[in-house]
């Protein structure tokens, strides 16, 4: 599908949806848990689907109701024979449940789809395989089994936090305890922070020493009555940065402000780059002043550099983003993506190994943007399109399902240019 957009910039206001990094979450540890649980989520996008058919597929029994809810039966026993787990484009799915399968024991193979395969595993591969699984690679395929013993796992800080959350959520069903010692520095530890909340909501008990972890086993989670999945900052981020280029401004509906989500770092970027924000009960209002160029360290926020490279395709001087090697390894390599989207729309962007120098004008030009089937650069042109003087048409628009499905509809409820 594509879109084409009309320039110049929008106002009104957006509820978002629920965030996925906390939905997978939930989602895992309530099937892994002791008692059913009914989750409230606010819109189920591709990624929250593939978790949701693993989980189905390994026994547990998850319904969907009209008024988005979700019930989740916990998984009793293993289904017999070989799980198959389509985890489409999904990292979190893929990261997060591996170990999850060889603590339940389970023999399993995961369908990939995109450029899954060729996002990395290592080393938490062959730390699973150190524990006890079996892991071979075919293709878009990923074949595993084997029984995850209980011991020392070590992971570096700085390639996934996904790896260590993975380990965070499975390592307590084992028969012993485990430790989990992270090298290094840290990247997206708001990710890690999201696991922990919702393993303490759990009542999982995790010891957490500076860099390490000490997790005793034979843990079942213990999530009861309804719980509901916040509102997601990484979804959020695009309709705030509409609003930091509007003069009238974006009213962002359903944010905690008490939020563990990294991605909630948004606002404060906004504010250096100059836009002026306003919280109140339930909203926070956004709405462009004079910007201005600084600096962006990517490496706890990574989702959020195609759209706050948006923002400084127009403020004022030379913005850096440094630290961002990370984003060649996502969906596209956006690095490259962005680049290129900006560059069509008129930007004056400089691609670097590892980040980004871009010197802010005026306003944007307009164009045709290949999305690179990549949702988060789909969304950013859209954003894009509210600094443009003339009319943006994004290739594969539709690729925004993976993560926010309803995208379109919320964008193009917006006053201003009209679709």
């Amino acid at each position: 599908m594509n879109k084409t957009l009309a320039p110049g910039p929008r106002f009104g206001c957006v509820k978002v949806p629920a965030s996925k990094s906390q939905a997978h979450r939930l989602l895992i540890c309530a099937a892994l848990g002791s008692s059913e649980v009914l989750i409230r989520c606010d819109g189920i996008s591709n990624d929250i689907a593939a978790t949701i058919a693993c989980l189905r597929a390994l026994g547990a029994e998850i319904q969907y109701d009209p008024e988005e809810r979700l019930l989740v039966r916990p998984i009793e026993r293993i289904p017999a024979g070989r799980a198959e787990l389509y985890c489409g484009e999904s990292g979190s799915t893929l990261r997060f449940l591996l170990p999850v399968v060889g603590a339940l024991g389970a023999e399993a193979v995961f369908h990939r789809e995109g450029r899954l395969s060729e996002r990395p595993l290592a080393p938490l591969d062959e730390q699973l395989c150190t524990h006890g699984m079996h892991i071979e690679q075919q293709g878009e395929e990923l074949y595993c089994g084997g029984q995850l013993q209980a011991g020392a796992y070590f992971l570096p800080g700085d390639i996934s936090s996904q790896y260590i959350s993975g380990l965070l959520m499975a390592l307590p069903l084992l028969k012993g305890e485990s430790s989990l010692t992270i090298a290094g520095p840290v990247e997206s530890a708001g990710y890690i922070a999201m696991t922990e909340d919702v393993l303490s909501l759990s009542d999982i008990k995790l010891r957490k020493k500076e860099d390490s972890y000490t997790i005793p086993g034979r843990q079942r989670a213990k999530l009861s009555g309804c719980l509901q999945v916040e509102a997601d900052y990484s979804n959020a981020a695009f309709f705030l940065c509409i609003g930091a280029l509007s003069g009238l401004g974006i009213d962002v509906r359903g944010l905690d402000p008490n939020t563990s989500q990294g991605d909630s770092a948004i606002l404060e970027i906004l504010r250096r780059f100059g836009a002026e924000l306003w919280s109140r009960e339930g909203s926070l209002l956004i709405r462009r002043k004079e910007l201005l160029a600084c600096q962006i360290n990517a490496a706890p926020i990574p989702d959020l550099i195609p759209v706050l490279s948006v923002v400084a395709s127009v403020a004022i001087g030379e913005t850096h983003i440094v630290n961002a090697a990370r984003l060649r390894l996502k969906e596209s390599d956006r690095l490259r993506s962005t680049t290129r989207m900006l560059n069509a729309l008129g930007a004056d962007i400089t691609e670097l190994e590892d980040g980004l120098v871009i010197r802010g004008r005026e306003t944007l030009t307009g164009g045709t943007v290949d999305a690179c089937g990549d949702h988060r650069i789909a969304m950013a042109a859209a954003v894009a399109a509210c600094a443009c003087t003339g009319p943006v048409m994004i290739i594969g628009a539709d690729c925004v399902q993976k993560s926010y499905p309803r995208f379109w509809e919320d964008f193009e409820q917006l006053t201003g240019g009209e679709t």
